[in-house]
């Protein structure tokens, strides 16, 4: 389908998840399998309390932006942490994962590609430290 203007709305999205992902679930807003786009992926990631995206690498950049709540973002030796408006960017292929904070998180993710599907994750088997919140 060729590229146009759209909107979507994020309530009518199916909510997606996986259970390895301590019961973290997402929305796609933007995608070229269900929007009418191309070379952008965007999403919405919500987090329970305490919950967390496993160490994992992929080939695209991506970019956090929280939108509620709070998390530490672990990136190659790094501890960053996410608030309301605050962004962060993970470059190409870094091993990074997420631990979200006392009150949950809610965050707008994006990659440079066609479709959600074409972000391969390779998930390292490191252990996602423990919050303090």
């Amino acid at each position: 389908m060729p590229d146009e203007p759209f909107t979507v709305a994020y309530g009518n999205l199916p909510l997606e998840g996986e259970a390895r992902d301590g019961a973290l679930t997402w929305q796609t807003l933007i995608s070229a399998d269900r929007t009418p786009s191309s070379s952008l992926v965007v999403g919405v990631a919500e987090f329970p309390p305490g919950g967390h995206l496993e160490f994992h690498r992929h080939a695209p950049a991506e970019f956090y932006f929280c939108l509620a709540g709070s998390a530490t973002v672990y990136a190659d030796d790094k501890e960053m942490e996410l608030r309301p408006e605050v962004a962060a960017f993970i470059p190409s292929g870094t091993e990074h994962a997420i631990r979200a904070g006392a009150q949950g998180m809610r965050l707008l993710y994006g990659f440079a590609r066609e479709r959600f599907s074409d972000v391969e994750y390779d998930y390292t088997g490191r252990v996602v430290p423990v919050g303090e919140d």
